[in-house]
């Protein structure tokens, strides 16, 4: 089992060629692959996929490939048996249980027996026990529907697993029992992720950058310690390449103060008539022979150094960084932004539409552990445990985790007054909000970035936004382009920039699942923008160490049945 690129490229129709001459083979063993957005690792998984073909070189796989991508569209009439795969050899079972000899439905099952157990099986070891084979694929959560998928994969068992950044949308649960699997699967397993405990777990480091590949031996930790060192010895040369180039033009400016001088002195000495006029003037012609030599020489030595400064400058790494400063943001400790009551459970979206899950119901008081609207709870002052009110003070950063299928997005949603307002929640919002979702969908990809900008902020001068998006890497004509033809990076600071440059200034944000789909770089440069942020945050993710850099100070779960728990730190 293997995978085999040779001198591989691949160009879209609109000439952009994310990937040239890739010349690389996978084995056995777990591949994290990693890099900027936009640099082709979706790409290169479908190609290796079948479900593209290179623009030249090709792709050789030994094995059966199952690949999981990043968005999986489900049928609207689907059972979770159809999303397995299994649902014709699932009818062809009950039609011989039922008494069938029809040969079609032998040829059906062929040699899979049990494949409704090991469906469960693999369901119940990625923490889907309670989905059941005729649930309808409809009412799967969207971290349920990539735990169903991957274990429709798994079921196949493929020599070679493609995984497109898998983590997204699962809770700290699923996350964890992925991981599992993944770390016990025997074959070529390639994975494009961010997600930095799953990249723990990887055997080497693909890093695509440049339409190029190159292997690091080890997981992220080690591929980060190997690249940081690299990163040094590329500026030590670039230090020593920018002095060599100095000394050039030193080097340079005194042969021409020299040779000004010898000129000086020999037109003096041809104006004293102390020497013939014709050895004068074949003094002067052969020391501007000499000196135009010395400059030739001058030049192509400078020119040398520019050619090795510019070489050992590809050679490092940009790694741009978001630095601002929004004392617009700031709230002072103790001021409350953000109540909500009425969180015990019955606003919970299921217990409306009926699907499985809890019954919520709620005797309409404070239950033991739980808090009541003043702090006080069942047990007395300041209990843990559930929440009956959700206050939020100050600058705050606070995390709320759960369940897939919890309703964390609709309850976040609701929070920000963007979403349909929830049965018996009252909410009250006393500062200026700003929405994040998980699709990054506020932009209007027809107006540039300054365009965008200057919606949500009115009042702004052009220099005032100008200076606003510098800050967020957009300098000068980068501005100016239209947000339908960003980058994915790219298009993660414009909706930063235009969430944080707002006027008014957010002073509570609300961001549901940020991570999703960044790079390393990005969700760098994300940590990087929170630092800056002076207001409370609400974080809806799953991503653990994401949320320790934005500094949580409060951790809340909402379970299935729509109510809150003040937790710690997972």
């Amino acid at each position: 089992m293997s995978v085999v690129l040779s001198d591989l490229s691949f160009s879209f129709p609109d000439g952009n060629a994310p990937l040239s001459a890739l010349n690389v083979s996978f084995g056995p063993g777990r591949t994290g692959l990693i890099g900027a957005n936009g640099s082709g690792k979706s790409t290169l998984l479908r190609l290796i996929a079948g479900q593209l073909s290179p623009s030249s070189g090709s792709v050789t796989v030994t094995g059966e490939v199952g690949y999981l991508p990043q968005d999986i569209t489900l049928d609207a009439g689907a059972t979770v048996a159809s999303l397995l795969g299994i649902a014709p050899v699932q009818a062809a079972l009950r039609a011989i249980e039922g008494g069938s000899v029809d040969p079609a439905a032998f040829d059906a099952v062929g040699d899979d027996w049990d494949v409704e157990d090991r469906a469960r099986e693999w369901l119940a070891r990625l923490g889907l026990a309670h989905v059941g084979l005729d649930d309808p694929a409809r009412r799967l959560s969207g971290g349920e529907t990539v735990l169903t998928a991957l274990s429709a994969l798994l079921l196949r068992r493929p020599a070679v697993l493609l995984l497109d950044e898998p983590t997204n949308n699962l809770d700290l649960n699923a996350r964890r029992k992925l991981g599992d699997a993944v770390t016990a699967w025997p074959g070529v397993v390639l994975i494009v992720s961010h997600d930095r405990e799953l990249l723990t777990l990887v055997d080497q480091v693909a890093d695509l950058s440049g339409g190029g590949l190159r292997l690091y031996g080890g997981n992220l930790e080690a591929y980060e310690a190997m690249l940081a060192t690299e990163q040094s010895a590329a500026m030590r040369t670039v230090s020593a390449a920018a002095a060599d180039l100095r000394q050039e033009r030193r080097d340079l400016l005194d042969s021409q103060v020299k040779q000004s001088r010898r000129d000086r002195q020999g037109r003096a000495l041809a104006a004293s008539g102390s020497i013939p006029r014709i050895v004068a003037g074949g003094r002067e012609r052969a020391a501007q022979v000499s000196a135009g030599k010395s400059r030739d020489v001058a030049l192509a030595r400078i020119a040398g150094a520019q050619a090795r400064l510019a070489g050992a400058e590809e050679g490092v790494r940009d790694e741009a960084v978001i630095r601002i400063s929004l004392p617009g943001t700031a709230v002072p400790a103790g001021r409350t932004v953000l109540t909500a009551c009425g969180l015990d459970g019955a606003w919970a979206p299921w217990h409306q539409a009926g699907p499985r899950g809890g019954t919520g119901s709620h005797d309409g008081g404070p239950a033991a552990g739980e808090r009541t609207a003043d702090g006080r709870g069942a047990d007395g002052p300041r209990a843990p445990g559930r929440l009956a009110e959700l206050i939020v003070r100050g600058p705050e950063r606070v995390a709320l985790t759960g369940p897939n299928g919890a309703g964390k997005t609709t309850l976040l949603r609701a929070l920000a007054g963007t979403g349909q307002a929830l049965p018996g929640v009252t909410v009250r919002r006393n500062a200026a909000a700003g929405y994040l979702p998980q699709r990054l969908d506020i932009l209007d990809d027809a107006l540039t970035v300054m365009a965008n900008v200057q919606a949500v902020a009115p009042r702004a001068t052009v220099n005032e936004v100008r200076a606003g998006l510098a800050r967020f890497l957009f300098r000068g004509a980068r501005a100016d382009r239209p947000a339908g033809t960003l980058s994915g990076g790219e298009r993660f600071r414009a909706v930063l920039a235009a969430l944080l440059l707002a006027d008014p200034p957010p002073q509570l944000l609300l961001l549901d699942e940020p991570t999703n789909n960044l790079d390393l770089a990005s969700a760098t440069q994300l940590s990087q923008a929170l630092a800056c942020y002076q207001g409370a945050l609400l974080l809806v993710s799953h991503d653990v160490p994401f949320l320790r850099s934005a500094g949580i100070s409060r951790w809340l779960q909402l379970d299935r049945a729509g109510r809150l728990t003040e937790t710690g730190p997972p």
